[in-house]
């Protein structure tokens, strides 16, 4: 590829860099998208940098006034050593580290048809010198070593669940029963179990007495477990299969205990960070400092997040649908059935699982959103997800304001979680929540849906000071009416992405052909505007848009609340009504025929 020549001078130089293990290959874009230079390979040695060096300095030389505006991919570890390289550089360097998915999602609409180092680190320099992402600021040293830390820990997480379904998987032939008496095989008294008697055969031959003192067994599992083993069905048997299931047993344990000695590291890291928001993480009841150091590592500076959607949207915290296969007992998975989102990170989606079973008991905040989704017929672990998607909106809320999160601010639960039997006076209201409670971060009440989770508390102070001898409430004013199910689900299949920009008035605007299609944001971007941040695929209905500081993305409900600054409730129903569509299957659809 000819660099591109000109007398002009520039004012900025895009500079795209993919990153990988053994080096990282560079590119170079002016502002009306051609190349300012040759792209490069950079080899991860002295060597490497030194010549990255010479060609920014040579750049220099020729476009004195120019800024350059850095876009790394941050793909694993492998930009550290070169993002603390270049900000030691003397040059006027403006460097941004982008997530690896959303500079795949910019460079697939710009080369949709090519994936490559040079595709890809020319979308990050184009991205770089046209969006002008505002700089990333350089990581604190003890944060850095939080998330060194933290990285090591997630490694060992997996290893430890790696050897602990090779466990499983061999158990399934030396004794498949024991599946359906035990859910987790990490579980200490089952790996103490698996080391004396490792087959069905051992356990069978042994005496009952002898696998009821197996430290905490629980009491009523030793009986069962001797008549399962008992009458097994397992294949492998014999002293071979015994030393293959004592091996694994061996292996979990030590992994395990690895595990262990990196999460003290972890919170001894985490307590050595300077001052800051986070601080308050550990102040949500569930949420202890293991959980928090691994939030902080993954979060770094909270101002990355907009909202708290974009916090729970990094970190995947969503169902989704998935009906196929059958259940441990056999039965086939009806439709509708939701599982966890596998988008995310692993560790922080562990911790958070494990914060959410205990803020369901002990926060009253995330135990009210739990009840409910139970009274609603929701499932257990589909309600423990929502639970965790409440946790990040209180995460959010506690290190935007810096500021403990105090579970006694609002009524989360009047009458243990009952509706009151006769309307409180206003005097009441103002005592729940005093004017001297504003310095406690807080979450979302009980009279807003469950999609929207975090309120401030400038918001909830200012009921405060209505007048305390106001009327109080008659019964129909205290109890709200009641809300039409919305399937969100069924409700984006009747209706189409094209659709909706033809009604806003924003198709004919866009540019392409084909499915994608560029344009103006319809969020941010005023009227006029030749920037084109919006990108939207017409066959997967969904969208986004790629400047930084507005980010939206999702599909057709997601755009239709971003357009009509509407919770996603209100728009979902408001969508509804405007093309008269069914807010769910059971609803009659217009007109009163089905």
């Amino acid at each position: 590829m000819r660099a591109a020549t000109t007398s002009a001078p520039l004012e900025r130089i895009g500079v795209g860099i993919d990153t990988a293990r053994y080096g990282h290959r560079v590119s170079f874009l002016r502002p009306d998208h051609k190349p300012a230079a040759k792209p490069l390979t950079v080899l991860e040695n002295q060597a490497g940098y030194h010549e990255l060096q010479l060609r920014l300095e040579s750049l220099r030389q020729q476009h004195p006034q120019a800024q350059f505006h850095v876009r790394i991919d941050a793909a694993g570890q492998y930009a550290a050593n070169l993002e603390h390289f270049l900000r030691g550089l003397p040059l006027p360097l403006s460097i941004s580290i982008g997530e690896p998915k959303r500079n795949k999602d910019y460079q697939k609409a710009h080369f949709p048809k090519r994936t490559s180092d040079d595709t890809e680190s020319q979308a990050m320099a184009r991205f770089a010198v046209v969006e002008l992402p505002e700089a990333t600021l350089p990581v604190p040293p003890p944060m850095t070593m939080l998330r060194e830390i933290t990285s090591r820990l997630q490694a060992q997480v997996k290893q430890s669940t790696q050897a602990i379904n090779r466990l499983h998987n061999l158990m399934a032939r030396a004794f498949p029963e024991l599946a359906t008496l035990a859910k987790d095989f990490s579980a200490s008294w089952l790996l103490r179990l698996l080391e004396r008697y490792p087959t069905a055969e051992r356990i069978a031959n042994a005496q009952l007495r002898s696998i009821e003192q197996i430290p905490y067994l629980p009491a009523d599992q030793a009986e069962a477990l001797h008549l399962a083993a008992k009458a097994s069905v397992a294949s492998l048997r014999g002293e071979v299969p015994e030393t293959m299931v004592r091996e694994l047993v061996a292996q979990v344990q030590h992994s395990m205990q690895h595990e262990e000695k990196l999460r003290q590291l972890l919170e001894k890291a985490f307590a050595e960070l300077p001052p800051s928001g986070h601080q308050q993480l550990q102040t949500i009841s569930g949420i202890g400092p293991a959980t928090a150091a691994v939030l902080t590592a993954k979060i770094i500076d909270m101002d990355r997040f907009v909202s708290p959607e974009h916090l729970v949207g990094y970190f995947g915290v969503f169902p989704e649908e998935d009906s196929s296969g059958v259940d441990k007992d056999g039965n086939p998975l009806p439709p509708g059935t939701l599982r966890m989102s596998h988008k995310g990170n692993d560790l922080v989606r562990g911790y958070l699982w494990n914060a959410a079973r205990s803020a369901a008991q002990h926060n009253p905040a995330v135990r009210a959103l739990y009840k409910r989704l139970r009274a609603r017929g929701t499932r257990g672990d589909v309600a423990l997800g929502h639970c965790m998607r409440k946790l990040l909106h209180l995460v959010f809320a506690v290190w935007k304001t810096n500021r403990p999160f105090d579970p006694n601010h609002f009524p989360w639960e009047p009458n243990d979680g009952a509706p009151p039997a006769t309307p409180a006076p206003a005097a009441s209201t103002t005592e729940a929540v005093p004017a001297a409670r504003n310095d406690r971060a807080v979450g979302h009440t009980q009279a807003m849906p469950a999609e929207e989770v975090v309120a401030t508390a400038k918001a909830k102070v200012e009921q405060a000071t209505a007048p305390v001898n106001a009327a109080a409430p008659t019964a129909a004013e205290a109890t709200p009416p009641a809300r039409p199910w919305v399937d969100y689900a069924y409700l984006r299949e009747q209706i189409t992405m094209e659709q909706v920009l033809c009604f806003l008035g924003l198709f004919a605007g866009l540019r392409g052909s084909g499915q994608q299609r560029r344009g103006c944001c319809p969020v941010h971007g005023k009227a006029g505007t030749k920037e084109r941040t919006f990108s939207v695929h017409l066959g997967k209905n969904v969208f986004q848009c790629f400047k930084a500081e507005c980010g939206v993305h999702g599909n057709v409900l997601d755009l239709w609340a971003a357009v009509k600054g509407l919770p996603l409730y209100e728009a979902a129903v408001h969508l509804a009504e405007t093309f008269k569509l069914r807010r769910n299957r059971e609803e009659e659809p217009v007109g009163g025929t089905r």
